[in-house]
């Protein structure tokens, strides 16, 4: 198979950055799009030129660290599927690509396609975590969880942070990430400690990395490659308005 690759290139975060074009030959339809990538790169570096800097890790859909608007979609066109998982048999030979990076103020482009995700790593150190006592791992048993609310929060646990949500939406909102994170902890009751101050804490941390507000579009969950549900959002809410109306400190 053989494409034309728009690729959109950037020195740094001052760089103003542009699209570049090159051709590819030569590629296995069983390819990974990031396999396809590496082909570009190796090409790039045979003609003394410099490769295209993009994030990837596991390349099997847990880590999120692969992070590409791909034709206008984050991730690409498949549902459900990370841009590690996306395959070139899903192009049609001769295809053109637009490959971008996330597009959000509080996602920087640190180099070509790499970004700066780091504000998502402060909404959890404001709160995504619990109070445990040291020692010995307790007994699996010894807190019952009702199934209905366990599996509610092993779905919202599948998030892994990658982004998408953000790259999504036209305002640049994670309200579907941090939602996430709340209801995993919020619905098990080794969360409910920290409960009201988490929802808190990790709200405020969003809007203070510039993250924007929800507007109930959908973007986010239709573009989510692990399916997080919207009603992790609302959620979120019923946790902030409970939280807030019994909270002494001024919000």
């Amino acid at each position: 198979m053989k494409f034309t690759l728009k690729v959109w290139r950037q020195k740094n975060s001052q760089d103003n950055g542009q699209f570049e074009t090159y051709h590819i030959e030569e590629i296995d339809n069983e390819m990974s799009f990031l396999e396809m990538m590496d082909v570009l790169n190796q090409q790039l570096i045979k003609d003394k030129k410099d490769p295209v800097a993009f994030d990837h890790d596991c390349r099997e859909g847990i880590c999120g660290m692969c992070s590409m608007v791909i034709n206008g979609h984050p991730h690409g066109h498949q549902k459900a599927t990370t841009t590690c998982q996306l395959h070139m048999r899903s192009f049609k030979d001769g295809d053109t690509i637009v490959i971008e990076p996330w597009r959000a103020k509080a996602f920087p482009v640190l180099r070509d396609l790499a970004v700066d995700r780091s504000a998502l790593d402060h909404i959890i150190q404001a709160g995504g975590f619990i109070s445990v006592n040291t020692g010995s791992a307790p007994e699996a048993n010894s807190v019952p969880v009702p199934q209905d609310m366990a599996e509610m929060a092993m779905d919202a646990a599948e998030c892994i942070g990658c982004g998408a949500c953000v790259a999504a939406c036209k305002n640049s909102s994670a309200m579907l990430f941090l939602s996430a994170k709340v209801s995993h902890l919020a619905l098990l009751p080794q969360g409910k400690p920290e409960r009201k101050k988490r929802v808190i804490s990790m709200l405020k941390a969003h809007d203070d990395a510039g993250f924007g507000s929800c507007t109930n579009t959908g973007a986010c969950e239709a573009y989510c490659p692990k399916s997080i549900s919207i009603t992790n959002i609302a959620r979120l809410n019923r946790e902030f308005l409970s939280a807030a109306l019994s909270s002494e400190e001024a919000l």
